[in-house]
């Protein structure tokens, strides 16, 4: 069986990451896997392609990119909000692409942001393949939005769009709900949603509940992320050995989605009351979020590690931290939260979207009341008192269980064998 997967990107972002995991488990249980990306091959994996390869490709992939946007921009609410939003309407056709025309099951993953647009997908429905779509946010079932916070409309028909500056009964929103419906009834299409919480709210929504979907989590590699010294792994980052360390990562702290306002509340609240158990913990910071959260003065030190890419360096991260914080207000399955628990790092995140599926409450983590800063800082205060030495095998034996490679590729070869099936094959 051949499979392609077609992303965005190989490795930028945790749509890509997931996808790269789900590929590499599939080729273990001898699946014929393959990505196809836009941009930044950045492995040596010989399984995975680029369709953009000349400076003209890439070229092409910008005004794409550009186009999409300017094409937004009149409908634009807030800058804030530039990227929670998207519309498809930019892209290359892939049709024809030697990976493509060879595979048995298209399997799309993150295609935004002037990859592919409905055209493209038109076109690659044309072909008379079965596709199978795992869903990394919300946008394959609204009118635009990645994640559409408290609105409902895409139970019934976008419009009226909380993140458009006019929203209206025939706004943007509505116009790519249209053209998404017009869409899928031209596919053999089944769907897989990471988590519980994402799969009831597609099986809901009025674009995908006459199709079959699945649930399936995303794997973690359980050989690379593991347990480790953590006296050793602080020491080789240049961590202080002598404090508790709470972990927190994010490509854009200025995304409200991301919930640092609740981290920085719950650490000024632990700083304020208890400042003796305060001056033992310090904060480390990994992605673009350092700069931002160091201006909001927490009370707290906080060391920066900017981006990190390199899977070793982001072990021993997790193992160097004493709890990984996740603030985030909607989330679908964090493969941070995976990562971590997988390393034997407890988890102290939100009780929102597929969070409550990773956490085993004050077992594997602990799950405070969405954005009530109290109820995290009392999570990060109890994570004091977590008796690391003997709980992180069982925390990590957790992650194994629910997110070992083996049991996720058996489930996605079961869905690829359902769906061609039903293709006639």
């Amino acid at each position: 069986m051949k499979v392609v997967h077609i992303n965005k990107t190989d490795t930028i972002g945790g749509a890509a990451v997931a996808v790269g995991r789900i590929h590499r488990a599939l080729r273990k249980a001898g699946i014929e896997s393959s990505m196809l990306v836009e941009e930044r091959k950045s492995t040596d994996d010989e399984n995975i392609a680029c369709t953009s390869d000349s400076a003209w490709d890439k070229g092409l992939d910008f005004l794409h990119f550009v186009g999409e946007r300017l094409r937004i921009l009149p409908h634009e609410q807030h800058k804030l909000m530039r990227y929670n939003f998207s519309i498809a309407s930019d892209g290359r056709d892939i049709s024809d692409h030697p990976l493509v025309r060879e595979a048995d099951v298209i399997h799309l993953h993150w295609i935004n942001q002037g990859y592919l647009s409905m055209k493209s997908l038109e076109r690659l429905a044309a072909l008379g393949k079965p596709f199978v779509w795992t869903l990394h946010d919300m946008w394959p079932f609204t009118g635009g939005c990645h994640y559409t916070r408290t609105c409902l409309e895409f139970n019934e028909h976008c419009g009226f769009c909380p993140f458009l500056s006019k929203p209206g009964k025939n706004d943007l929103s509505s116009i790519c709900f249209r053209q998404k419906r017009d869409l899928y009834k031209k596919m053999n299409l089944s769907v897989v949603s990471c988590s519980q919480w994402l799969d009831t709210l597609a099986t809901s929504s009025a674009l995908f509940h006459k199709k079959k979907c699945y649930n399936i989590p995303n794997p973690i590699d359980c050989d690379v992320f593991r347990p480790l010294d953590k006296k050793t792994c602080r020491q080789l980052l240049s961590l202080p050995t002598d404090k508790k360390l709470l972990l927190f990562g994010a490509a854009k702290a200025t995304d409200i989605r991301k919930g640092s306002r609740f981290l920085m509340e719950s650490l000024r609240i632990i700083s304020d009351n208890f400042p003796a158990i305060a001056h033992q913990m310090e904060l480390v910071v990994f992605g673009k979020a350092s700069k931002e959260l160091k201006e909001q003065n927490c009370g707290f030190m906080i060391h920066e590690m900017d981006f990190i890419s390199d899977t070793p360096t982001l072990v021993k991260l997790y193992n160097a931290a004493d709890a990984f914080i996740l603030p985030s207000l909607q989330d679908n399955l964090p493969n941070t939260v995976v990562e971590s628990q997988a390393c034997g790092t407890p988890v102290v995140g939100f009780r929102i979207g597929g969070v409550p599926e990773m956490i085993q409450h004050k077992k594997t983590g602990y799950l405070a009341e969405a954005k009530n800063s109290l109820s995290l800082a009392n999570g990060i205060y109890s994570m004091m008192f977590f008796d690391h030495a003997r709980q992180r095998e069982k925390v990590a034996a957790h992650a194994r269980e629910l997110f070992g490679e083996e049991k996720i590729a058996k489930m996605y070869i079961d869905v690829y064998e359902q769906a061609l099936r039903s293709n006639g094959k």
